[in-house]
């Protein structure tokens, strides 16, 4: 008594419901992902590509400038105790001498995520030698920005990959 089941017919309305089956996955599955993309979203480079677009020709002209000045602007990055960072910078002229007197401002920014850059204050506290700490460093790869003005003009700027383990 083997009875054997006929075969269930394709019919218009199984074809139907299967499309939309299928591009309703896709469908949420496109939703679920764009929402957590615009959730992690880091955020803009620049908040306008025209302004950038314009100031790109100072900033050429500032980076000949500094390198006519052909400082020796040595940074030294060091964990502390608790997840902390100490930033030391030593300063020199073209000759060799330190220069002291300037504002030197530092920044760990992270590569990733613009929402996780930290600020650096830095202190001279000896003739040429500035130092600034930043708490809660997290491990892994940021960028250094170093910034040094005199008499509220930017004399020097680098930016250099630093891993903090």
């Amino acid at each position: 008594m083997n009875r054997a089941r006929p075969p269930r017919l394709l019919t218009g309305r199984m074809v139907f419901l299967m499309l939309v089956a299928f591009f309703g996955v896709i469908i949420g599955v496109n939703l679920v992902m764009m929402r957590l993309a615009i959730r992690t979203l880091p955020g803009t480079e620049v908040d306008s590509a025209y302004s950038a677009s314009l100031a790109y020709q100072k900033e050429i002209a500032t980076a000949q400038a500094q390198s006519a000045r052909n400082w020796k602007v040595d940074a030294h990055v060091e964990r502390s105790g608790q997840g902390g960072a100490t930033l030391r910078v030593e300063a020199r002229d073209d000759s060799g001498r330190p220069m002291s007197g300037l504002k030197f401002h530092g920044r760990f920014e992270r590569p990733t995520d613009r929402r996780a850059d930290l600020p650096v204050e830095l202190a001279e506290v000896g003739i040429g030698i500035y130092r600034g700490n930043a708490s809660d460093v997290a491990s892994g790869q940021w960028d250094l920005v170093l910034e040094g003005a005199s008499a509220g003009q930017r004399l020097f700027l680098s930016r250099n990959r630093v891993l903090l383990n």
